[in-house]
């Protein structure tokens, strides 16, 4: 296996690289997409804002790691939510994931995060073993508690 990529904080130059792989990363799993140049502006706002963290693994980029904070009810700290993480299908299982995974979990504690939440769905077998060999616990529905469900909508 070939070492893996650098991790680097994105920039808002950065813009339409995060911007293609949301795209790819989002019509990967026929979920909708607002298109490469609206996400381009509007990350390249989001980071100048400090709104996200994204974090870009490889020359091209090749792969993503986005994080959002927010305050924590529960102590005077941060909490991190990993929104998205995408490797190029190409270059799954080369240790790219895992490299931006431990980038964002570092990125996390940097910015003061005591914890650190992810959802992903229960067919990407490939991501629940990297988020569980990362030492992430499942709490939905296992031995000790009832299923949980994630419930959306649209405003």
């Amino acid at each position: 296996m070939a070492a893996p990529a650098e991790v680097r904080r994105a920039t808002p130059d950065d813009a339409p690289d995060v911007a293609r792989l949301l795209h790819d990363f989002n019509r990967e799993f026929d979920e909708p997409s607002p298109g490469v140049e609206f996400l381009a502006r509007r990350v390249a706002e989001l980071i100048a804002a400090e709104e996200v963290t994204v974090l870009l693994a490889g020359e091209r980029p090749d792969g993503l790691a986005q994080l959002r904070f927010r305050p924590s009810v529960w102590e005077d700290a941060l909490e991190a939510y990993l929104q998205e993480l995408y490797v190029v299908p190409d270059l799954r299982g080369q240790g790219i994931g895992r490299a931006l995974l431990e980038a964002a979990m570092e990125a996390a504690r940097e910015a003061g995060a005591t914890f650190i939440d992810l959802d992903t769905s229960e067919d990407d077998k490939a991501a629940m073993a990297l988020y569980e060999s990362a030492g992430f616990i499942n709490r939905e529905g296992g031995p000790d508690g009832p299923i949980m469900y994630a419930y959306e909508r649209d405003l």
